[in-house]
């Protein structure tokens, strides 16, 4: 079984995007500046795109907060990582 969520990035082509993944119905991509979440943000559906534009925004939420926190732990791994 697959995450939620996955982070992705084409820092080759696009260093300045991030992307994420969602594995979940309705399956999308988000891709957004690396800086701001809600900057520039596109979202590539690859399941139907929901009519409720409220569980849209709950998706995207998810989504935020999943960057977030994928974010932190990385900084944090980092770090932990610098002690050795």
């Amino acid at each position: 079984m697959l995450p939620k969520f996955l982070l992705a990035d084409n820092s080759q082509e696009m260093p300045d995007m991030l992307y994420v993944v969602h594995n979940e119905n309705p399956r999308f991509i988000v891709g957004s500046d690396i800086e701001d979440f809600s900057a520039n943000q596109t979202i590539y559906w690859i399941d139907e795109k929901p009519k409720d534009k409220d569980l849209i925004t709950q998706l995207l939420e998810e989504a935020e907060e999943f960057l977030e926190a994928e974010l932190e732990n990385q900084d944090n791994y980092f770090e932990d990582g610098e002690d050795d």
